[in-house]
């Protein structure tokens, strides 16, 4: 009598044949996994070159804006400290500034390792290369701000002094209180970070601190001959060039593609989203200072429209990544006609000469951009039911970065003032600061002189 085998008895054999198709398939998959991760990797290297591209070409509109709307006879002057805004600057942040604001956490305050790229394992060298050189467009940035503010009476060998402390000093430091965990994870996190502090690609780690500073500047030198009159009335010193202002806003736009969407640093579905609300608020900004201007002066401001669409780019720089489209174009709104009233009252109330409105662009609108994030940031903005506690961090990183920022700036340009000088004289100013610090002219044979 034979017995029918039951279907269990096969499970030995199929149990078999499964462990060595696994066996024969595991070298693949695992060499699957490994080309995944490798493609990944890869790609965010090349994101993030790219996106430093973009931040580096920034260099080349701030330049462009600053120069045209300032005088023709300082244009070559304001060339030179851009220039040696990231000449100087990215040296000092590879030597100093990179490991302050990167490294080690000491107490929540500054990084204690990483200058000059010391101690870092060779396995790590190549996205440490490519982060380094990200993060040192930035800084970059944020010293080139500080120029515009100080433009068309500085000594060019104090301002040298003053970027390359700001950039290896003063914006690592506070830097690493908002983004120290970038590089080493939770070994390098600032304490604002602790807090939930949100500031995705620097409204106030880069623009509020060069706008502070920048206004430090500006009132330790004093305002341009000609710019007050003896009752204290404030007069227009126009630029001289204000289609190269507006080339330069078009290319800091366009750069501002690799300074917001690259903050990623991930080659990933999120860099469409922040792209859109990048160009949505900066679409945003120049219709509100359009409207504005145009109330107040009775015809639309060229210049006041230009900043608009620069407000409107730093006010979204903080959020970017996590408010919506519509949010996006309310931020950028409420910005463009916040950088109006701003250079209006800085310029009229305060008193303070800032030729390019950098304190009112990068300094007011980037405080502004953090306190958007408790606002209308989808995850924890009081608009959307998240409460005051988002929106409390914010205020309290707007308040450090402005004490810090403006302090330190402050502190700085006194004791520059104290053991160089910082302003030129008289007749070098009225002279030109082209010929007066670097003997030569913008626009050879049409360099015009004024007594005023």
């Amino acid at each position: 009598m034979f017995l029918r085998k039951s279907p269990t008895h096969k499970f030995p054999k199929v149990a078999i044949a499964l462990a060595a198709a696994v066996a024969v398939l595991a070298p693949t998959l695992a060499h699957a996994e490994e080309v995944e991760y490798l493609t990944q990797f890869n790609a965010n290297i090349l994101w993030t070159l790219v996106a430093a591209c973009l931040v580096m070409i920034m260099q080349a509109g701030f330049a462009c804006v600053e120069a045209g709307f300032t005088r023709a006879k300082s244009a070559g002057n304001i060339m030179m400290k851009n220039f040696l805004d990231f000449a100087a600057g990215s040296i000092v942040f590879f030597l100093f500034g990179f490991g302050l604001m990167f490294g080690l956490d000491a107490g929540g305050f500054f990084g204690t390792s990483g200058f000059g790229l010391g101690g870092v394992a060779a396995g790590d060298l190549s996205w440490t290369y490519t982060f380094w050189f990200f993060q040192s467009v930035f800084a970059a940035t944020a010293a080139t701000i500080v120029s515009g503010g100080m433009a068309e009476r500085t000594k060019f060998g104090s301002y040298v002094v003053v970027s390359i402390i700001l950039s290896g000093l003063i914006y690592p430091i506070s830097g690493h209180w908002a983004w120290g965990s970038l590089w080493l994870g939770d070994d390098g996190a600032g304490w604002l970070e602790a807090y939930g502090f949100c500031d995705f690609a620097g409204s106030s780690v880069v623009h509020s601190v060069g706008g502070w500073i920048a206004l430090a500047g500006a009132m330790v030198l004093g305002p341009r001959i000609g710019k007050y009159s003896e009752d204290g009335k404030a007069n227009a010193i126009p630029g001289h060039n204000i289609p190269l202002a507006g080339l330069g806003v078009f290319i800091l736009w366009f750069g501002w593609f690799g300074f917001n969407p690259g903050s990623t640093t991930t080659a990933d579905d999120t860099i469409g989203l922040i792209a859109m609300n990048t160009s949505l608020a900066a679409c945003a900004g120049v219709l509100g200072s359009m409207v504005i201007s145009w109330f107040r002066f009775g015809k639309p401001d060229i210049s006041m429209t230009m900043n608009g669409a620069l407000a409107g780019l730093v006010g979204i720089t903080a959020p970017c990544a996590t408010v919506t489209p519509g949010g996006s174009i309310i931020i950028g709104l409420v910005a463009g006609v916040l950088v109006v009233l701003s250079i209006e009252f800085i310029d009229k109330v305060l008193k303070i000469d800032d030729p390019v409105g950098a304190s009112s662009v990068h300094g007011v609108c980037g405080a502004w951009g953090t306190i958007a994030c408790g606002l209308f940031n989808v995850d924890g903005g009081l608009l959307y039911g998240g409460g005051f506690s988002q929106l409390g961090v914010q205020l309290l990183g707007v308040g450090v970065f402005f004490v810090w920022a403006f302090g330190a700036g402050f502190i700085l340009m006194s004791i520059v003032k104290a053991i160089f000088g910082i302003r030129v004289t008289k007749e070098e100013e009225l002279k030109g600061l082209d010929i007066a610090e670097h003997g030569s002219e913008s626009y050879n044979g049409f360099q015009l002189f004024s007594n005023e």
